[in-house]
């Protein structure tokens, strides 16, 4: 279990995927992917896309700004079609 903050922190970043993510995402990369939450070491968060047909660096930068925080986004091949994105927003 998380700590308040940390929960607040969570619930803040997918409303803002939830606002936001349609501008940015135009050809629905991202919308409807399996998408997990992590905690590492209490507060560092991870969030990982699996199973994105592609992605170029527009959509990566529209992911930053939407998620509204410092983070750093790394894309690795998941299956011959799909790659998995992972997204590693650090402690305040």
């Amino acid at each position: 279990m998380t700590d308040p903050e940390t929960r607040a922190r969570i619930a803040r970043i997918q409303e803002r995927l939830g606002r936001g993510l349609g501008g940015t995402d135009p050809h629905h990369r991202f919308a409807g992917r399996p998408l997990s939450y992590k905690v590492i070491a209490g507060q560092t968060l991870e969030l990982r896309y699996d199973e994105v047909p592609g992605i170029n660096e527009s959509e990566i930068e529209g992911l930053k700004r939407v998620i509204g925080e410092d983070c750093f986004i790394s894309v690795t091949p998941h299956t011959a079609e799909t790659v998995r994105v992972r997204v590693v927003v650090p402690s305040k």
